[in-house]
């Protein structure tokens, strides 16, 4: 329920985002590139950005898996490792207990 309302605070308060003309360019570090090239084949780094005040670590891993299964994001294995440790560094929460 928690992170329902946070996703809810989230939208309504993304009025600015959606609007924006270039997306949220991504922190500096190892796999940004890659991240960036990948992930902005199918959306804009605005939804990193979005996502990262609710998914750890495990959860961008899994985010990652789900491009890959689900929405068919032609990403290799190590590709995809290499994205999901970025995202773990720059872009995850704490785990919660």
């Amino acid at each position: 329920m928690r992170w329902m309302l946070v996703a809810a605070a989230l939208v309504g308060s993304m009025g600015g985002v959606a609007l924006a003309d270039e997306p949220a360019a991504l922190v500096s570090g190892a796999g940004a590139d890659v991240t960036g090239a990948n992930c902005n084949a199918c959306h804009t780094s605005d939804y990193i950005v979005m996502n990262s005040v609710f998914l750890t670590g495990a959860q961008w891993t899994a985010e990652v898996t789900k491009m890959r299964k689900a929405f068919g994001a032609p990403i290799d294995d190590a590709t995809a490792s290499e994205i999901a440790a970025y995202l773990a560094a720059h872009y995850a929460v704490a785990a919660q207990p």
